[in-house]
């Protein structure tokens, strides 16, 4: 199939990586700039301040880690706090309904993973093209691997 993205290729909400990232440094460096510029903190609130904003900025980059990577040998789910890898068979379906919050794939051991790297959050026809490439690219590989 021609309309096969080429592997590897990784798939991940750009728009809202790079919102997420950039309110995370903003949060960080204004957190940082009022502890500096307030004249009665001593320096351990000063440290706890920087300390808030660096936690801030640390949680907003986990929820920008989210991908998933598709390759030779299968797919790699990177969510908020775990990754998990998946050959190509192991994934039966690839599913983005309207309202969904972002894709799930449905495994052959009956359970459904959610695959926060294809969201239709702020870029709604990015996620649904990535989707539909990675539906082509599972519905293409899945069956090779199989007896």
């Amino acid at each position: 199939m021609s309309d096969l993205p080429a592997l590897p290729v990784t798939f991940r909400p750009g728009r809202t990586r790079a919102v997420l990232l950039t309110a995370g440094a903003a949060i960080f460096v204004v957190i940082t700039t009022v502890a500096l510029l307030l004249e009665k903190l001593g320096p351990g609130e000063r440290l706890s301040f920087v300390f808030t904003g660096a936690l801030m900025f640390g949680v907003l980059a986990l929820l920008a880690r989210v991908r998933v990577v598709a390759d030779d040998a299968g797919v790699t789910v990177v969510n908020i706090a775990g990754r998990r890898r998946l050959e190509w068979a192991e994934i039966i379906q690839v599913n983005l309904r309207p309202g969904d919050p972002w894709v799930f794939l449905d495994l052959s051991d009956g359970t459904s993973l959610p695959a926060l790297g294809i969201q239709p959050g702020i870029a709604k026809q990015q996620a649904i093209a990535d989707a539909r490439a990675l539906r082509a690219l599972v519905e293409a590989r899945g069956t090779r691997d199989l007896p």
